[in-house]
């Protein structure tokens, strides 16, 4: 299954999380981009699933469009789910600069949607 991780210069700067999955793009919000050190955790705020043709998106949403900003692919690639759960997603993301465990947590304090991205292993 692939990955997209998207550096999105709107309203303000954050990174997306794309997992294909069930047909379509899970996506988180990641206000601080992905953690790249081992235990370092990331508010991850879940969005509407997009659809695949997303991931490999890469250009400008104009003004007055939902997400209006540029939009660039920060890192691609495959990945291997390794647990699923309504409260935790473990994924083993293989991309051109991560490869690394990562875990989703569902975090219900910070918001409904809310979810902490942790960094497990290499």
């Amino acid at each position: 299954m692939k990955f997209v991780i998207h550096e999105h210069f709107a309203s303000r700067h954050h990174y997306d999380l794309r997992l294909e999955m069930e047909g379509v793009a899970k996506s988180w919000a990641v206000p601080k981009g992905m953690p790249l050190k081992k235990g370092e955790k990331r508010l991850a705020i879940q969005v509407e699933d997009h659809s695949l043709d997303y991931m490999v998106f890469e250009g400008e949403i104009p003004e007055g469009y939902y997400g209006a900003g540029r939009v660039l692919i920060w890192d691609k690639g495959e990945y291997e789910l390794l647990k699923f759960t309504d409260k935790e997603i473990k994924v083993k993301l293989m991309g051109k600069k991560l490869n690394s465990v990562y875990v989703l947590l569902k975090f219900p304090k910070a918001g409904e949607n809310a979810w902490l991205v942790i960094l497990t292993g290499l």
